[in-house]
């Protein structure tokens, strides 16, 4: 998957951390609290609230604030593995928000998902599972995951794909998923997917046009509806759709109503897993 999705985790981990850090100091007793008896138990309260918490820290004297202040760095100096462990626990927090909300988003948007008439599909049409990839051609990981699918697609004749162009990378993303989707017109979109999904160097209207020109496409009515209407509104489509399921990244694959975000080095070992499983419980039951 794109590395933005994994540097964003890892600031917001370390975000995360740093403001638990700073409520430490406005929740904490003072150090010389009048009338605490020595060895009496400390009743911790409750964190106050975001916008009581700062006129907490100003019952702190400047020393107080700086013996806690010392304390937390000397803690974390001593103990580097709590940022691990924070980034971890935050990353699988927002792995099961993640989750939820693709669950929920596939339920509501099912037909534009799994049948949307103008997306591209790959495959056997008529197949009993569907596989979905949200994808773009100047993606590194995308590019490494379409041998995998190409070879789920040759060995599996029951499966059946549907193509869904993200151009987020570039505008030279976009103008490739332009190409390709013209080029869908002319039956020969599949050919051009592959051209541009192997090709060597960057993905763009001069590189895809000419991929496509080597499988044969009429080139003027390709240049023509590049621009068409189908092709701007299924690009605006699937970008609402990638939107609307929380995907920040590519490649994504839904396997039936089952999530594989990145390409990693099993894909077509996990993606075979997903298919056979949800073949066994009987298809999807959203798809």
């Amino acid at each position: 998957m794109t590395s933005t999705t994994r540097r964003g985790r890892r600031m917001a981990a370390l975000a995360a951390f740093a403001v638990a850090a700073a409520m430490i100091a406005p929740i904490t007793a003072p150090l010389a609290e009048p009338g605490l008896r020595q060895g009496a138990p400390i009743r911790l309260a409750q964190a106050p609230a975001p916008d009581t918490a700062m006129k907490s820290a100003e019952a702190f004297s400047p020393e107080q604030r700086a013996a806690i202040e010392s304390i937390i760095k000397e803690y974390l100096l001593a103990n580097p593995e709590v940022f691990l462990e924070v980034q971890t626990a935050l990353e699988s927090r927002m792995d099961e928000i993640q989750a939820k909300k693709i669950q929920t988003a596939i339920a509501a948007q099912a037909q534009e998902i799994y049948r949307s008439p103008d997306a591209p599909v790959a495959g056997n049409p008529n197949g009993d599972i569907t596989v979905v990839e949200f994808f773009d051609y100047n993606c590194g990981y995308c590019k490494r995951a379409f041998g995998d699918l190409a070879k789920l697609i040759d060995k599996d004749p029951m499966v059946r794909v549907v193509l869904k162009e993200l151009p987020i990378l570039s505008k030279g993303s976009e103008e490739a998923a332009r190409v390709a989707l013209a080029a869908k017109a002319q039956g020969k979109y599949w050919q051009v997917h592959q051209a541009l999904l192997t090709l060597r160097g960057q993905a763009n209207e001069q590189t895809a046009l000419a991929a496509a020109e080597k499988v044969g496409v009429d080139m003027a009515k390709l240049k023509s509806d590049m621009k068409s209407e189908a092709v701007t509104n299924e690009i605006a489509r699937v970008r609402e759709l990638a939107q609307a399921m929380g995907i920040q990244g590519t490649p994504y694959f839904l396997v039936g109503d089952r999530t594989i975000a990145g390409a990693a080095q099993n894909l077509l070992e996990v993606m075979s897993q997903h298919v056979a499983d949800v073949r066994k419980e009987g298809g999807c039951k959203v798809c």
